[in-house]
């Protein structure tokens, strides 16, 4: 078991030749009383949902709200005229993404990756790499455990509640986690992907969750996208050899100290920041009324 990114990083070098998912997998077995092939079992099952819900949400349907849908629609027509600014794979990601989290508000079958609220931002970055790196689907399920060792970690020393944390803890959270088992995915160490935890987590430091009306998806799903595009970049960063000032267990802790001071308007209650708009309280009360 590992309490810290710097323990889990030091067990997975010494006792399994850099495999994050391995170290996971033994610890999911310790920590649940399952066998191996259950454990896979169940992951694969998330597996199949996280790539379902990314087609799912390829629709121009809006939601019941009419809040979102059909943006990651749009951004596909875009992404295939072949004339993007950024690159297809960040903004592949970023479709998929928000893909994930219109078919959320949709009612859709999601997996909450950590949340609900930031489902998107794992199976977006997921699809990117299975696409780009030709990754199996062993390769896919060793992806899923890695960011799963990693959300241990940060859910366990900080936050991944919007509630608790603010959005820093769920989008935060969930594109650290994605940019760590991408960088492993691509042939990096487990060291490596730790600091592309610390590149994401320090520049969304301070992201508040502000949700209008109350409800997962204004600005929920385009902060998906984003946060699913940074998770790239911090990857690209870890990869070239770029390494962090701050530790990245000191870099949790701040983020949950950062969210212990955060005001309760900033917490998910819809009681400040784009929620409190004018327009986001005239759409609160059209949704409501």
């Amino acid at each position: 078991m590992f309490y810290t990114i710097e323990e889990l990083v030091q067990q997975a070098d010494r006792d399994y030749q850099g495999n994050i998912a391995e170290l996971m997998i033994s610890t999911e077995i310790e920590l649940s009383g399952r066998d191996r092939s259950e454990i896979l079992s169940l992951m694969t099952r998330n597996l199949e949902v996280m790539k379902d819900s990314v087609q799912a949400g390829l629709s121009p349907e809006k939601s019941p709200t009419g809040l979102t849908g059909g943006d990651a629609a749009k951004l596909d027509a875009y992404i295939k005229k072949g004339k993007t600014l950024a690159d297809s794979a960040v903004l592949g990601a970023a479709r998929n993404a928000m893909a994930v989290n219109e078919s959320n508000a949709k009612m859709g079958l999601v997996c909450a990756t950590p949340t609900a609220g930031s489902a998107g931002c794992l199976p977006a970055v997921l699809t990117v790499a299975i696409e780009k790196l030709g990754l199996s689907e062993s390769q896919q399920l060793d992806f899923l455990f890695t960011t799963g060792a990693f959300g241990l970690v940060i859910a366990n020393n900080a936050s991944i509640s919007g509630a608790e944390g603010g959005c820093q803890a769920e989008v935060g959270a969930a594109s650290a986690m994605a940019a760590a088992a991408i960088t492993m995915a691509a042939g990096g160490t487990p060291f490596q992907a730790s600091q592309a935890i610390c590149f994401v987590l320090k520049n969304m430091l301070g992201l508040i969750c502000d949700p209008v009306a109350g409800l997962v998806e204004v600005p929920c799903v385009k902060r998906n996208a984003m946060g699913a595009s940074f998770a790239l970049v911090a990857a690209d960063m870890a990869l070239a050899g770029i390494t962090s000032a701050i530790p990245v267990d000191q870099v949790v802790d701040a983020m949950y100290q950062v969210g212990s001071a955060m005001p309760t308007a900033f917490r998910e209650t819809a009681e400040g920041g784009l929620a409190a708009t004018p327009k986001g309280k005239a759409l609160a009360k059209e949704i409501f009324r």
